[in-house]
């Protein structure tokens, strides 16, 4: 018991640590506006997920004939992967990027519930449940915050939040389909590896084709290497670390904490003005964060049946 307390311990602070990661994409963006959503997402996951993959070669090679018995798996979760960094920076673009952050993870984790709901016939618990509720108030809070410092427009701000459901969407499927390769016997680093590998050569037409901005300047290109190094690189090592030791539903749920990241480097460095319910809505996320991570239920499903070799 003591030995899987500690192991959800460690796949929760993995997951924390890209979620800080995942919350200064947006941040960064700001700083190379010639770059359009699409140029931004496909440099970001594309060579980010290209990098996974090339890590995890000799993995991926090793374990080459399990991932073609989870193929299934393996395209869904490619697809999700290609299309969430382009709906998800979409949404920032048109609906702002705390709000659009907010909108994309806050999502997340419903759709994660209902897909394992669904899919797997899990049940979450009410801590679990109760956690999700304050964390999505919160969510709520920090987007009307939001909404009105980076107000779009009526069409394009509602096409940045439906953007943004997508992107939660998308971000809840990869989630699952990865950790459901990992119960079916693939290695943690072959499961990622192959999933984003294969996601970001999804993303390499979308590239060729809007990525030009990246090489007209050196400013644009360090914005583009920061992106695909270290909040999508570093930061799906970190979150692959985390989804082989927690459920998908609460790993999804612990991302929470990216937009409340990005609010604050927004206000910090960008120089936007967070109102009052703005920092209300940080407070209710880190609860949430506290709610879900600091005990765990016994009842909670653990998480099952992985493979000794999570690397």
């Amino acid at each position: 018991m003591n030995q899987e307390h500690s192991q959800r311990l460690l796949g929760t602070f993995g997951v924390l640590v890209a979620a800080v990661l995942w919350g200064t994409t947006g941040t960064a963006a700001t700083f190379a506006p010639e770059l359009g959503p699409l140029a931004v997402g496909a440099v970001a996951m594309g060579i980010g997920g290209l990098l996974q993959a090339l890590i995890a070669l000799r993995s991926i090679i090793r374990e080459r004939t399990l991932i073609a018995a989870n193929r299934c798996y393996l395209v869904f979760g490619a697809a999700a992967v290609a299309i969430y960094p382009l709906t998800f920076y979409a949404s920032m673009r048109y609906a702002g990027v705390a709000a659009g952050t907010v909108i994309s993870i806050g999502s997340a984790p419903l759709f994660s519930a209902l897909i394992e709901y669904c899919l797997d016939g899990q049940k979450l618990s009410k801590k679990w449940m109760f956690g999700a509720a304050i964390g999505v108030t919160g969510m709520t809070l920090l987007s009307l915050a939001e909404s009105g410092a980076h107000h779009a427009g009526g069409d394009k701000t509602t096409l940045g939040i439906c953007l943004g459901l997508l992107a939660g969407l998308t971000y809840a499927l990869y989630s699952w389909s990865a950790r459901r390769m990992m119960q079916n016997g693939v290695a943690t680093r072959a499961a990622m590896g192959a999933t984003f590998g294969a996601g970001g050569l999804l993303l390499m037409p979308v590239l060729m084709l809007t990525g030009a901005p990246l090489l007209a300047s050196w400013h644009n290109a360090g914005v583009g290497i920061y992106m695909a190094l270290v909040p999508m690189f570093i930061g799906y090592l970190c979150y692959g670390m985390g989804l082989a030791r927690v459920p998908a539903s609460t790993a999804t749920t612990i991302t929470l904490v990216e937009p409340v990241i990005a609010a604050l480097l927004a206000v910090l460095l960008v120089g936007e003005r967070l109102p009052p319910e703005g920092w209300v809505g940080i407070g209710l996320i880190v609860l949430c964060l506290a709610v879900i991570t600091l005990r765990w239920r016994k009842t909670e499903p653990a998480p099952a049946a992985l493979p000794e070799k999570l690397l």
